[in-house]
């Protein structure tokens, strides 16, 4: 019997990196898990993964930063398992590199939509479901970015600072309803949102972390998995790192 038995977990973006090893944690716990994600072909090989270790896993495509899609991933896991338990808001871009003075507009508003806007959307249609399951837990992926600033990305220092202020709202605002929201805030992971970045520039970022490497996405994944877990039964609207070291200097 694993931590997640008899649950049922939504996550957004996996269908690589880090959501995709929260998807898989997930279903090695027991929970029956939504593979959602933009990419067809993605989500469909994190299932297969799934479900050849004998997990229980489906795919459903949706685009997180449409509000129809959202109500319509819910709806649809509602139907196939008949709860929701749990949710991962995972789906995140990077975006274009430039001074906020020279930010493009069109870049913001690709940011905004799929990393702060996405996660309202989730949550605006997981926490009536979850309620009519008896209660839940969401842990939405923030970032370092949630906490500190970093020179060139506006649009994603600003999202993920909204995700860690959104998140803070819903423990405040569910709290009594067994409702539990929490955000997690990964350092530099190893994943393909780095798979542009240049020898040198990866190496400048692995010296910017103490421990002297990027993380690795099964490392975030043990984090969420505790947090999405009646382990973490008293921890509600707080913000955790998983950054070696990072914050620290």
């Amino acid at each position: 019997m694993g931590i997640l038995s008899g649950k049922t977990a939504i996550v957004t973006g996996a269908g690589s990196g880090i959501g995709r090893s929260v998807a898989e944690l997930y279903a090695q716990e027991g929970a029956n898990v939504v593979v959602s994600d933009i990419n067809e072909k993605e989500g469909g090989e994190t299932v297969k993964l799934i479900i050849e270790k004998g997990g229980e896993a489906t795919f459903i495509k949706a685009d997180s930063s449409s509000p129809a899609d959202n109500e319509k991933l819910v709806a649809e896991t509602l139907a196939k398992y008949g709860a929701l338990h749990i949710a991962c808001n995972n789906a995140g871009i990077g975006g274009p590199a430039a001074p906020t003075g020279e930010y493009p507009v069109e870049g913001w508003d690709k940011v905004i939509a799929i990393n702060l806007s996405g996660v309202f959307y989730g949550m605006r249609y997981q926490i009536p479901a979850m309620l009519k399951s008896g209660g839940g837990a969401i842990v939405n992926m923030a970032s370092i970015l949630g906490s500190v600033g970093f020179a060139n990305s506006a649009a994603y220092v600003a999202a993920k600072h909204g995700v860690v202020g959104m998140t803070k709202n819903i423990a405040l605002e569910y709290g009594t309803q067994n409702i539990r929201a929490n955000s997690v805030g990964p350092a530099f992971i190893a994943t393909p949102l780095l798979k542009d970045f240049d020898e040198a520039t990866i190496k400048f970022l692995e010296s910017k972390h103490p421990i002297g490497r990027l993380g690795k996405p099964e490392e975030v994944a043990e984090l969420v998995l505790f947090l999405s877990s009646d382990k973490a039964s008293f921890i509600t609207g707080s913000y955790h790192a998983v950054d070696g070291g990072y914050l620290a200097q």
